[in-house]
């Protein structure tokens, strides 16, 4: 699914723009989705190792992973044109932190995923509403100043927190397993691209919602690897299925980086 550019942004906020800046954000080429689900999927089975396979707890391995988080994004903001590499590290731990934010929820607070579903799904809402409201786009061809750049990541943060939500609420409260849930979430995601092509929904919707519905899917994938085969998993383990994910995505970003392939010149972004 390609996301193309939305209406421009309202003509007060073009002061703001760099027009020699590139997009801070990849083209969404078939290697955008491929990472983006590789990532969600070690986001979920990288917050279970931290937390029981090194004993970090649920409390130590949010802390440890918001400071990696945190740095992430500090040297993404700092670049001035996309670098695949500082990008797809700050998805990778914004994954795991989104996932970590769902499960502190669950575990510390006692709510239900019903509940959280709601809370984050509001929350995400409320972000495409204001984001809207003060640029006039929710484009990410128009990535290119540091307020767009702030409403995008906190839009992703909520997209992981609600994708966790949504994949443990289909998969374990409903009980209907992690791979029948990563096959309703892949179909899901097939009927927006369906709807898109046939040219009913705007483009930038249809992206904003595949990219919400891999964040379940690569989940249940990532559940459906790890778990052990008495909870419906194949028991690989979340140290090997995280091994084999973070080897795909290193290997994809170190491809993107050497050829460019998913870089947004600024004049295709105008």
């Amino acid at each position: 699914m390609n996301e193309t550019v939305a209406a421009p942004a309202r003509a007060q906020h073009t002061t703001e723009r760099q027009p020699n800046l590139w997009s801070k954000v990849p083209e969404v080429t078939a290697f955008f989705w491929i990472i983006k689900v590789l990532a969600t999927t070690v986001g979920e089975t990288a917050a279970d190792y931290l937390n029981s396979n090194l004993h970090l707890g649920l409390t130590g391995t949010t802390l440890v992973m918001s400071v990696f988080l945190i740095a992430a994004l500090i040297a993404q903001f700092r670049t001035r044109k996309h670098v695949p590499g500082v990008y797809w590290l700050a998805i990778v731990f914004i994954s795991v932190v989104g996932t970590l934010i769902t499960d502190n929820l669950t575990d510390h607070f006692g709510l239900s995923l019903w509940v959280s579903s709601g809370l984050f799904a509001t929350a995400l809402a409320a972000t495409f509403f204001a984001w809207y409201r003060r640029e006039g786009t929710l484009s990410i061809h128009s990535i290119d100043t540091p307020r767009r750049e702030a409403f995008y990541w906190l839009t992703i943060l909520f997209t992981f927190a609600l994708g966790t939500a949504a994949g443990d609420l289909m998969a374990e409260t409903l009980s209907l397993g992690y791979l029948p849930s990563a096959f309703i979430f892949a179909a899901l995601i097939g009927v927006v691209a369906l709807v898109q092509r046939v040219g009913r929904l705007s483009p930038v919707l249809t992206f904003w919602l595949a990219y919400i519905l891999t964040r379940p899917l690569g989940a249940s994938i990532g559940d459906f690897l790890a778990q052990a085969r008495s909870d419906g998993g194949l028991g690989l383990g979340t140290t090997t299925t995280s091994l084999i994910f973070l080897v795909g995505i290193l290997a994809l970003t170190a491809y993107l980086t050497v050829t460019r392939a998913d870089r947004i010149g600024r004049d295709e972004a105008a």
